[in-house]
């Protein structure tokens, strides 16, 4: 008689095949199998206080071994409290699986308590959504993973009901399916793309997720060192090349300070190539910045351009690397942009965003990235602080600043720090939030705390939705729902086990990092800050 296993192990084991080997989430009776199938399959699940939470958890240590991300949710209430983060993968182009449980088709009939129709939630917020069937979970468990992965990655979902998860099937599976092999463009495109960055005086290189995903940032450093392009990134892509590069001209996404400098830059480039360049992540001040009919512009993606935020001359639906070593073949390298615009503009840049304020957000932005080490794991949460973070702090490598920079929700720095930590034990790991954001997740400081993990939670302190009440002002809106209380957030820290201290200046701050850094818990730094202290920096 041939083995057999569960089927929720069929589905476990792929997911340890592809590299996973944590889970998050929060269990209810209808997923315990689910996740005595993952421990058993080598997949360490980690209890979280939320499951939105814990999807954040989840992609931070995917950022880190990039194996798809893992969010398991009871049936009910416990899934849909993930629709956020799977919303903000699905944007981000983060492979999360999403793992729920759920009634038996046959007892659905009759038995509606807790019971949504949760693949209609997940349908347009994910590539994919299945049912798990005991006669497919093989099947199932190798197209999840392929599909998360493949092409522009993103979410899938997989509903797995009671019975098909403790259902035996044979353990013998299907070959996995070969990963498609990365495609270059060529013929007369190619050609004329090649002729155009030959001929270039002026060409800018604007460099999106894609590439990051696609591990192209050797290429990425080398194609531009070659050709003298400078680089423009997303704020999630920020960090594929060093931004104390020459070249390389930082993140742009949110702040209209920096693009009154950048937008007429690219607007007087003769070349632009988006190389990976998802225009989700930027305002609309972005829209259609150029005009592929008087200027030169190559749009290489993972997926077609159906979004219309711009157009290309041309649009290569190829891998990021193998286009740009296609572009380079036989192209000699050349002086660009020969009147020094580069050095001008991120000079331009640098006086924009100063960093000698003797307190407020910059200089607490500023005297982070010099108290710690190059190498630092950082995540922002959405506000205010996170447009003038995006500026101001230098990336060295892709995947040190996590965000969510595409459907900008808030609560996410926490939990994005606390699985990096888990992740990267070895790494110095530091999260900003505003003092709302914070709230929203103040209870995965347990969390951190059972996991005996030492982040360092900084947290701005302004009792106020700073962004928003500085665009009710600027409309000359009558100050409704933007303040509330200034809270004791250091006694937050203390409170769930951690650290916690308040400071008001940079020798405050610097002496709180310092003692974070060897600490043998978490931190959390409450840095107080005056309200409209973001007018005029972002």
């Amino acid at each position: 008689m041939p083995h057999t296993i569960r089927a929720a192990d069929a589905l476990a084991r792929r997911l340890y095949a592809a590299g996973c080997r944590t889970a998050f989430g929060m269990p209810g009776g209808e997923v315990l199998t689910l996740i005595d199938a993952l421990e058993a399959a080598g997949i360490r699940f980690i209890l979280a206080k939320h499951e939105n939470a814990a999807g954040f958890m989840a992609e931070a240590v995917h950022h880190r071994d990039h194996a798809p991300a893992i969010l398991v949710g009871t049936i009910g209430p416990g899934t849909l409290n993930g629709v956020n983060t799977v919303a903000n993968a699905f944007q981000d182009q983060v492979p999360l699986i999403v793992l729920s449980g759920c009634m038996d088709p046959e007892e659905a009939q009759s038995y509606t308590h807790q019971i949504v129709d949760q693949q209609a939630v997940f349908r347009p917020i994910t590539k994919a959504t299945f049912s798990l069937t005991a006669g497919a979970a093989h099947l199932i468990a190798d197209k999840a993973v392929g599909i998360a992965t493949e092409g522009r990655m993103g979410p899938v979902h997989i509903d797995v009901p009671i019975s098909v998860a403790d259902a035996h099937i044979p353990q013998e599976h299907p070959p996995f399916r070969t990963p498609a092999s990365r495609s270059a463009p060529a013929g007369r495109d190619l050609a004329t793309a090649r002729g155009w960055l030959a001929a270039a005086q002026r060409p800018v290189m604007i460099v999106g997720v894609d590439a990051m995903n696609q591990k192209a940032e050797r290429a990425v450093v080398e194609f531009a060192e070659d050709h003298n392009i400078p680089l423009v990134t997303t704020y999630k892509a920020k960090g594929i090349m060093p931004e104390d590069h020459p070249l390389s001209l930082g993140g742009a996404g949110l702040s209209p300070l920096a693009d009154s400098h950048l937008l007429p830059f690219v607007k007087s480039a003769d070349l632009i190539l988006c190389l990976g360049y998802d225009p989700i992540e930027m305002r609309p001040g972005w829209r259609n910045i150029w005009n592929p009919e008087t200027q030169n512009v190559i749009d290489v993606s993972a997926v077609p351009n159906h979004h219309y935020m711009h157009q290309g001359t041309l649009n290569f639906v190829t891998d990021c690397a193998a286009t740009l070593s296609a572009l380079s073949d036989g192209v000699d390298g050349q002086d660009t942009w020969a009147e020094g615009e580069i050095e001008a503009l991120k000079k331009a840049l640098k006086t924009s965003f100063p960093s000698d304020d003797i307190w407020g957000p910059a200089a607490i932005i500023d005297t982070c990235r010099k108290v710690l080490p190059r190498d630092t794991l950082a995540s922002a949460d959405s506000g205010a602080h996170r447009i003038l973070l995006s500026q101001m702090w230098e990336c060295y490598a892709p995947r040190d600043l996590m965000q969510s920079s595409a459907l900008c929700t808030m609560g996410c720095a926490v939990p994005l720090a606390i699985g990096a930590k888990l992740a990267s034990p070895e790494r110095t790991v530091v999260s900003f939030s505003g003092d709302a954001g914070f709230l929203m997740v103040a209870g995965e400081l347990a969390t951190a705390a059972e996991l005996d993990l030492t982040p360092i939670f900084v947290v701005f302190v302004d009792a106020s939705l700073a962004l928003i009440e500085k665009k009710q002002r600027e409309r000359q809106m009558t100050n409704l729902g933007v303040d509330f209380a200034q809270h004791n957030f250091a006694a937050m820290g203390i409170a769930f086990g951690g650290a916690g201290v308040t400071v008001r200046s940079r020798e405050a701050l610097e002496k709180a990092l310092t003692r974070a850094m060897t600490a043998d818990t978490f931190t959390v730094i409450a840095a107080v800050i005056d309200r409209g202290a973001y007018d005029g920096r972002i």
